[in-house]
């Protein structure tokens, strides 16, 4: 009698504990959101190579519009614009309405409106393949009726706005303004994995200004801090894809302390950075300040070409030739090493050579005719591609100047990187059996140096004989005053655990657990 009573003594007292455990977990006030992770798979490689000409097309146009003045300063550049959810592998779990409608969501730093596809989607095929979104079967629906349309880099969504509660883990944010999708025309959205996205960007980039779901749960008081922290699981052998904690950081996600950063504008979880470096040695390009943004919406790393092709040089990575760096190089090449010996300004010297005009800050095209434009005559194309190509040559000599290499050698190197420049999709295929070898490239933020492993920084794809293995980095180019910038995916926040608090405008990195 008395070990049974042990017995059940024991068992009650585990209870109790257990019990209370659970308890103080729940009751800490951070709201925990699973994720999902999904390795990624050849339907997605299929997918992005078929938007790819699409894809540089928006590219070409937000270069020709956006980035030079065209429709409004540079600082108004709409980076969503340019994300590719290709590659995004995590995913968390939404309700939207009463009853709740569950969705599967990408929590994306790098964009700010919520939107799901719409059961009013009647001609595109992705949203056969998907949750849509009933207003009629949810009793907490609200007619906004406004047009909306956010465009990305593999294609662009259109519907209109409605109203609803939207519930996040046990939290319930009432009356949240979101985008039903009724039309969702690109290939991306048909093997996506995915149904919608939730934005935790600020309101300032939000289409239609509609306010974020983030926003609505610090002003409805649901969460304790007004802070939000990501924690990645990089491990493919488990299943638990990682944590998104609303309302604080949870310790057991990182270990050290966390080196913070000011938001210098806000839209995107922008803050400077410094150089770049790769096996140790700085790229240069960086040396005078970079922007950055956090982005969970993407797994890569995305940053100035230049830099780009320096890091596809060292690891090896195959991308296409380009024919008017080699040209660049072959015809001015010496003229350009010359003008760096004598101390020319750096920024200057494309426009001395003559394939720039030097707008006081940058080199800008100098109107070297390929095409042009019938409207306002400027010229882009072949003008725009030599100016870009000599610029890249002058930070690629002026590295190796530093290292004291030979004229020849120089010269030689910046040939070689011509041939490392990224594809027109941006990626580019390494060996897979020469990532053991591949160096370490860092990121300097806050001024400590945030290694990358080369197990971190490359993407594999499929397993096996069949497995490729792709480099992480892909050429983004944004001028001044919003560039150069670099776009910090899932490769980065893998590594190191970032918190976005929103209350200290700021950005934080640890190293994940």
């Amino acid at each position: 009698m008395g070990s049974r009573y042990r017995a059940f003594a024991l068992i009650l007292f585990l209870s109790s504990l257990l019990f209370s455990l659970a308890l103080s977990a729940s009751n800490d006030g951070l709201l925990r959101i699973g994720l999902k992770k999904l390795k990624l798979d050849q339907n997605n490689r299929l997918a992005a190579r078929l938007e790819s000409k699409e894809t540089e097309a928006l590219r070409a146009s937000i270069r020709k519009y956006n980035f030079r003045g065209k429709l409004g300063d540079a600082a108004d550049t709409d980076i969503v614009a340019l994300k590719n959810y290709m590659d995004a592998q995590y995913f968390g779990e939404i309700g939207i309405g009463s009853p709740p409608q569950k969705f599967t969501v990408i929590f994306d730093t790098g964009s700010s409106n919520l939107w799901v596809p719409s059961a009013k989607c009647y001609f595109s095929v992705p949203c056969f393949f998907h949750s849509k979104y009933k207003s009629s079967q949810s009793s907490t629906y609200k007619k906004n009726g406004k047009s909306a349309a956010i465009q990305y880099g593999t294609g662009a969504i259109s519907g209109f706005f409605s109203e609803d509660n939207v519930k996040v883990g046990d939290l319930v944010v009432k009356g949240q303004e979101f985008i039903e999708a009724t039309r969702e025309p690109s290939v991306t959205f048909l093997v996506a994995k995915f149904d919608g996205i939730l934005g935790l960007g600020f309101k300032e980039i939000s289409v239609g200004n509609a306010t974020p779901v983030w926003y609505n749960m610090v002003k409805q008081g649901l969460v304790k801090e007004p802070v939000f922290s990501f924690w990645l699981n990089r491990n493919l052998k488990e299943e638990e894809g990682g944590e998104l904690v609303f309302g604080g950081v949870d310790p057991n996600h990182y270990k050290g302390k966390h080196t913070y950063v000011p938001v210098t504008q806000k839209g995107y979880w922008q803050f400077e950075m410094g150089d770049v470096l790769i096996d140790g040695k700085e790229s240069g390009y960086c040396s005078g300040g970079c922007s950055a943004i956090a982005d969970s919406g993407t797994s890569l790393l995305a940053g100035p070409t230049t830099v780009v092709t320096m890091i596809n040089h060292a690891i090896g990575a195959a991308g296409v030739v380009s024919q008017q760096c080699k040209a660049v190089v072959e015809q001015y090449g010496q003229t350009i090493m010359d003008l760096l010996l004598a101390e020319a300004q750096p920024k200057k010297i494309c426009s001395q050579v003559g394939l720039c005009t030097f707008d006081g800050t940058r080199g800008v095209s100098a109107g070297i005719e390929s095409v042009v434009n019938e409207k306002d005559g400027r010229s882009s194309g072949l003008g725009d591609a030599m100016c870009s190509a000599c610029e890249m040559a002058v930070v690629w000599m002026q590295n190796q100047l530093k290292q004291n290499q030979t004229q020849d050698r120089i010269l030689n190197y910046v040939n070689e990187l011509c041939e490392r420049l990224p594809s027109p999709m941006g990626q580019s295929a390494v060996d897979c059996g020469s990532i053991s070898s591949m160096p370490t490239v860092s990121f300097t933020i806050g001024g400590k140096v945030f290694d990358l492993s080369p197990h971190e920084y490359i993407l594999k794809v499929g397993e096996g004989a069949a497995a490729q293995c792709i480099s992480g980095f892909t050429g983004l180019d944004i001028p001044p005053p919003r560039g150069p910038l670099w776009i910090l995916g899932d490769m980065f926040m893998g590594r190191y655990h970032t918190v976005f608090d929103f209350g200290k405008l700021r950005v934080g990195f640890a190293e994940a657990t």
